[in-house]
Parts: structure tokens; sequence; C-alpha cells
């Protein structure tokens, strides 16, 4: 930078206000760069609880039908039964998902050459059970109706936010407890809290697998009210570390 007026009251302005830019700028770049030192700590926080809901997968597969109508009036008729039963168990039809629909042409090979079959169409749904006693009235009664696939059963807590709340409140009292005992044998005290991060797994969700097919004719249904099912626990754990300033 070069400065032609040599007007000396000009250069004294010029000259105070680089001199303050630097200080300010210095200031500011010493207030950036002084961090105090710090202590990290983690919590973690575990409920448990028993699921209260229940999911189960089943479905109609029609096999090879002669026309594509056929296949689609077959598959219609089942799962329109299928849902009447299930419905007149208790499952509302907030809790009736279609998962999976499907109508494909079906061929056989011989010596190379594609033979048409006709068409075969499956649906399945996922219904969910709020009543956990009623699973295998609901199995039962869908299987009866006609339901010759049933696939995996579900277990899970409808409305975990409550236990996440006290799975992160016990979390953070056994961080900050944590933290009181480290400051204390580091010989310092323990000042702002600076940082927080939260982990872990707050939706619990089992499975229990399981696949069985029937003819479509109610022949695995008999029995299947008292099949055992047991949900079990599920554990709600959330993980905290904290950032401490120490003095």
């Amino acid at each position: 930078m070069s400065i032609k007026n040599n007007n000396p009251v000009i250069i004294a302005v010029i000259a105070s206000v680089i001199i303050g830019a630097s200080f300010v700028s210095g200031k500011f770049v010493e207030t950036r760069m002084h961090v105090g030192p710090t202590i990290s700590v983690s919590g973690d926080g575990r409920i448990f609880a028993n699921p209260d809901i229940a999911s189960i997968s089943f479905g109609v597969q029609t096999g090879r039908q002669k026309t594509s109508q056929a296949a689609a009036e077959k598959l219609s008729n089942e799962m329109n039964a299928i849902i009447k039963a299930v419905k007149e168990n208790g499952v509302k039809e907030k809790d009736i998902i279609t998962e999976s629909l499907w109508m494909n042409p079906a061929y056989d090979w011989k010596e190379g050459e594609q033979i048409p079959r006709g068409y075969e169409a499956n649906q399945n749904l996922r219904v969910k059970i709020r009543d956990l006693d009623k699973i295998g009235d609901v199995l039962a009664a869908a299987t009866k109706a006609g339901a010759n696939h049933v696939g995996g059963v579900n277990f899970t807590i409808d409305d975990p936010e409550e236990l996440r709340a006290e799975a992160r409140a016990e979390a953070i009292k056994e961080a900050k407890a944590k933290a009181k005992v480290l400051a204390k044998d580091l010989g310092l005290r323990l000042g702002k809290l600076r940082g927080f991060n939260e982990g872990g797994s707050g939706m619990p969700y089992y499975e229990r697998s399981m696949s069985m097919y029937a003819d479509g004719k109610g022949g695995m249904g008999g029995g299947m009210e008292s099949m055992p099912l047991p949900a079990g626990e599920q554990e709600i754990r959330i993980n905290v570390n904290l950032t401490y300033e120490v003095k």
C-alpha cells in the first residue's frame, strides 16, 4: 500500500485505523483461539418394557388359473373373506395394510418351448394386532377364511417416546456423575456444558420368523388359537456424550 498524500494529519488517522483494526483483529483471534480445557464423558440409559403391539403378515397365493380374470376374482374373493374375518376378531381397518400384490402369467417349458399355463396372483397383508392375547385368534380366523401363507410376527412398542425420555434421563444422570468424579480426580471444577450428543436404539423391533403354507381351505387354521407366541421383554437404550469446561 502506498500513501501519496504527505499530510501528517491524514497519515496519523490512517495509522490509527490500521493499528486499531489490528488490535481488534488480534483480540478476535485471541478469543477464538483461546479454548480452555474440557472433558468429555458418556452415559448409558436402559429401560426394559413389554411390547404392546404385534404385526403379522399373511396372504393368498391363487395358484395357476386359466385366465387373468379368474385369478383376479379368486384373489379378490378370498382376500375380502380374510379381511372380514380379521375385522371380526378386533382388527381395525386402519391396521390392515397391503404389503404386496402381483399377477404373473404362468408357463411350463417343454423341449425348450414356452407353454402358457394361465395366470397366478398373490396378495400379502400386514395386520397390526393391539391385543396380544388375540394373535392366535386372528391367525386362525385368517387361515380359515382362505389365507394360505403366513409370514413373520413382529413385536414392538407402539409409542416408545416416554420410555426414550426415561432412558435419556438415566444416561444424562450417569454422565453427569462421571463428569463430577473425573473433574475431582483431576483437581478441577466443572464449568459450562459445551456439547451434547445422543445415540442409541429407541425404536425396538423384534421379529419372530414364521413361514407356513396351507391349502387355502383353512388347512392350518385349527389349533392356531392356542399356538404359543411369547413376546418377551424389549430394551430401549440411549447413550449420551457430554462435554464440559473445567477450571
